[in-house]
């Protein structure tokens, strides 16, 4: 009678904790139906914060707004330091206009860590130098100009670097050695000009260089401005200075620096396990942005996504048997840093992680996900209840064939990088325009475009709603996800 009566207790208390987990689930279900806020994340993250560039005071701001917010919630909330910079930029306003009978409003934008004018600046234009001579030639009257740099298609960098030499073009022009790339530029800053205008292809790619940011200190701020201007607008304006024709230029840019330290942190919040506490899932997406626009597909899609992912899960009384950890990444723009070093520093030891899931694509919905053969019993179980949740965007769990991979040697793409170099599980969503929307990400990535207008909130919520629920049941399972398989090694 004993053991009958034991095996009965067990079998309720089983019973009644799969309920649970079952009423959880349906509630995240209902709620990301009738209750999905992913685009009120992404509204204030896009239109009350914009760009949030590492270094700047708005960087600062969306980091206390999304750790209030999952505080909010109810979650365990830590601040990781991860990044320290010197010397702080804010951009404030920035015109410009063609002065002429013909005149012109300018499109254009400035590198970030690049001088701004202080206050409006006018002055006449010059083609630049090609050699000593014109140099020579031209000297006197660089002082108060505006140059012309005919370097062809710009990457969006600064002047005085390159994504293949940062530090080494960084040093010389620190050593005051010429820059390679722009002949008699050292010069031509020491002749007093304005600022150096390139061609810019459309839509805008505006970016900042790493190195150049680390290295600079209130005793070395950049003196010219690095305009990088619409290259029909620059033909046009070429042109009129071939035919020597009389007109100036006036731009106000207010690029301002300041004494730092500036500090950044990865924003970890967590939803704490029942029985396996100090095992987890993670998911996240990364918080700095290029400040050109809003950042709002890269990656302020990603954050609210794991934002809400979060809450509909604190809403639905979540108490899963394994930790759940909602990672809000700094300064991946940067190189990857705040991943970097959440994973080497091992804040999670790495054999206690189950999987990693990363979101830093195209605004796109998580319909399906790729995994070894050894996971793929518990992903099927899991993400049975995602079959028929949206009929118009089903959701399949794909067993990988073939051999495994072989473990990544360097970083590379987005903030997985560095768990999957180390092993640990990164398996992400496959996202897809499934209604055919005609998204491409190509044409926003980076550049003036990245606007919350090309957001698609039904995607959006459907992913939300999908991480939530994997995460939760990968959370519940008796054991961590298997690494067979998952790499050669």
């Amino acid at each position: 009678m004993k053991r009958t009566f034991t095996t009965i207790c067990l079998v309720l208390i089983m019973t009644m904790a799969l309920g649970a987990q079952d009423k959880v689930t349906k509630t995240v279900l209902e709620l990301g139906r009738t209750d999905n806020r992913t685009m009120e994340h992404a509204d204030y993250i896009a239109r009350n914060i914009g760009g949030r560039l590492v270094g700047t005071h708005m960087l600062h701001h969306a980091e206390d707004w999304v750790a209030e917010q999952f505080r909010s919630w109810g979650l365990e909330v830590t601040m990781q330091e991860a990044v320290e910079i010197g010397v702080g930029f804010d951009r404030g306003p920035w015109s410009g206009r063609m002065l002429s009978e013909d005149g012109m409003t300018l499109h254009f934008g400035t590198p970030a860590y690049t001088a701004g004018t202080r206050g409006p600046q006018k002055g006449r234009v010059l083609l630049e130098p090609k050699t000593q001579q014109d140099f020579n030639r031209i000297k006197g009257a660089l002082k108060g100009a505006w140059v012309l740099l005919e370097t062809g298609p710009t990457s969006g960098l600064a002047i005085d670097s390159s994504p293949k030499a940062d530090s080494t073009r960084a040093a010389q022009l620190a050593a005051g050695k010429e820059d390679v790339s722009v002949p008699f530029y050292r010069q031509m800053v020491d002749a007093g000009v304005l600022g150096f205008i390139r061609p810019s292809k459309m839509p805008m790619q505006v970016l900042y260089n790493r190195a150049t940011c680390f290295d600079i200190t209130m005793d070395n701020l950049p003196k010219a401005c690095d305009i990088l201007l619409d290259e029909h607008q620059f033909e046009t304006i070429k042109q009129k200075v071939v035919d020597r024709q009389d007109f100036q230029l006036e731009f106000d840019i207010r690029n301002h620096f300041f004494p730092g330290p500036m500090k950044y942190h990865n924003i970890l919040a967590v939803i704490k396990g029942t029985k396996y506490p100090d095992e987890y899932v993670l998911m996240g997406g990364h918080l700095d942005a290029y400040d050109i626009a809003t950042g709002s597909t890269d990656d302020g899609q990603g954050v609210c996504v794991t934002m809400e992912a979060a809450r509909l899960l604190a809403a639905a009384g979540a108490k899963p048997k394994r930790s759940i950890m909602f990672c809000i990444w700094t300064a991946e723009e940067y190189g990857l840093l705040g991943s970097k070093y959440f994973v080497q520093n091992k804040t999670i030891p790495w054999d206690k992680i189950s999987n990693y899931f990363n979101r830093d694509g195209g605004p796109l919905a998580a319909v399906s996900i790729t995994v070894p053969p050894a996971m793929y019993d518990d992903f099927v179980e899991v993400c049975e209840p995602l079959k028929d949740y949206n009929p118009d965007i089903p959701f399949e769990v794909i067993k990988r064939e073939g051999e495994p991979q072989a473990r990544p040697t360097s970083a590379g793409g987005s903030d997985h990088a560095y768990f999957a170099m180390n092993g640990i599980p990164a398996i992400s969503f496959r996202e897809q325009d499934i209604f055919g929307y005609d998204f491409i990400y190509r044409d926003i990535w980076h550049t003036e475009d990245d606007l919350y207008d090309k957001l698609i909130p039904e995607y959006l919520e459907h992913s939300a709603v999908v991480q939530a629920v994997t995460a939760y049941g990968l959370a519940n399972l008796n054991h961590l996800l298997s690494r067979d398989g998952l790499y050669k090694d």
